[in-house]
């Protein structure tokens, strides 16, 4: 990463990379249901020490559409609520790269399609890289550049015609 290897580095180097060069979105949410909203938005750059979390939190809220629902629970939230609250804590520490395992797929088709539009439209403003995995042809289908799997290895799609600004 950055012409670092990452398999010569440390346990703690490569756990430091995680924490401040890169995102994650799941298919789950991951959620802590004890923390609010804004607390599960801003708990990494909480913990990198950056003083201006919850401002930041705020804003990445605002930008999800949820800044009326900062003090909701996630029991207290939709599935799509919470999807949005975990892209908004995976920008929250402006990571170089981004890794979304099937962030729609646990959504209805309405609600799947803001999140994937909300993710694209976030990532392109940061300028992050965007890992997707994903089964549906048509996500996979906005990004750049798309790799299939097969007998454990990664076959890189034909190319895309379009030229989008994502990565996948």
């Amino acid at each position: 990463m950055d012409g670092q290897p990452l398999h010569k580095m440390s346990e703690d180097e490569r756990a430091g990379i995680r924490a401040n060069d890169v995102g994650f979105v799941f298919q789950s949410f991951l959620l802590l249901p004890s923390l609010t909203a804004l607390e599960n938005v801003t708990l990494p750059a909480e913990l990198a020490g950056d003083r201006k979390a919850r401002q930041r939190g705020l804003a990445l809220l605002e930008q999800v559409g949820l800044s009326a629902r900062a003090d909701f629970y996630p029991s207290q939230l939709s599935g799509g609520e919470q999807q949005r609250v975990a892209i908004a804590r995976a920008f929250i520490t402006d990571p170089a790269i981004l890794f979304a395992d099937e962030p729609s797929a646990n959504l209805d088709a309405v609600t799947g399609k803001i999140v994937e539009d909300l993710l694209f439209e976030l990532n392109d403003r940061q300028g992050t890289t965007l890992v997707l995995v994903t089964h549906s042809p048509e996500l996979a289908a906005r990004c750049q550049r798309q790799y299939q799997m097969r007998s454990g290895s990664f076959i890189e799609s034909p190319a895309v015609t379009e030229e989008p600004a994502n990565v996948g």
